[in-house]
């Protein structure tokens, strides 16, 4: 027989072990429910956004996927059959929430941007929203080109809000 098997594990080394365990705890559940945010989400919340569009993405029969601006019902832009692989993913995850939750296709997306280049897609129906900053630039700006191809109208005449 060892020492070890004589010997208890010493009581120290337990009660710090479970004290680190504990402050863990606290300190994670603290992080998760405390009313703290993000600098992003702050700024999100606090402000307006620069550009915005209210959205649908129709699936065509060939395969594209047309981009439809809620307001004024014009296709914004055509993404080509079996291209664009990340707003594709981004759409088909949303969708798939929606599905779960059994909420049809009617409900539009909102595609806007902030100052300072946060980009955000959410999907209105589930208040679901993806910071595009976080895939990278590229991707970031797959979805940025649906903003740059938007038709000349005002801010308020494409999310339907008032002037002033």
């Amino acid at each position: 027989m060892s020492a070890i098997d004589k010997e208890p594990f010493p009581r120290g080394a337990l009660i710090a072990a479970a004290a680190l365990i504990g402050f863990s705890l606290l300190a994670a559940g603290y992080g998760r429910f405390s009313s703290q945010t993000d600098a992003t989400e702050s700024a999100i919340v606090q402000t307006a956004p620069a550009r915005s569009m209210a959205l649908t993405f129709i699936d065509e029969a060939d395969g594209a996927v047309s981009v439809r601006d809620v307001v004024t019902g014009a296709v914004v832009i055509t993404l080509a059959p079996g291209g664009d692989a990340f707003i594709r993913s981004v759409l088909r995850t949303m969708a798939r929430d929606r599905r779960a939750r059994g909420i049809d296709r009617a409900p539009p997306f909102r595609l806007s941007q902030w100052t300072n280049g946060t980009l955000v897609l959410e999907d209105t129906a589930t208040g679901r929203r993806v910071d595009l900053r976080a895939f990278g630039q590229t991707n970031k700006q797959a979805f940025a080109r649906i903003l740059d191809a938007q038709s000349p109208l005002t801010q308020n005449e494409r999310t339907g809000g008032s002037g002033g």
